[in-house]
């Protein structure tokens, strides 16, 4: 579920705050698309370096990326620790 949340968030700023295809983006950081891709559709595990690199072409810090949703992660965990209780 994170790596969903995680990769949500990476495709609205990209696309709301820099405006930019997946292909200028990965020009931009020297980025694979197809990582990118598969990182947006949450499919592919991320480092925080490698996320670190991608919030700072972004324009945004690793604080505000995670700000903004600190509320799904939240309810997440709670779901999961009912299911791992169940």
């Amino acid at each position: 579920m994170l790596k969903e949340i995680i990769g949500k968030r990476i495709r609205d700023l990209r696309i709301t705050k820099i405006d930019m295809s997946q292909e200028e983006f990965c020009n931009k950081l020297g980025l694979d698309r197809t990582y990118l891709s598969r990182l947006e559709s949450g499919k592919q595990n991320i480092t925080i370096s490698k996320l670190n690199q991608i919030c700072n072409g972004l324009q945004t810090s690793l604080k505000d990326f995670f700000d903004t949703f600190d509320e799904i992660i939240v309810e997440s965990e709670k779901e999961l620790n009912e299911w791992w209780i169940l």
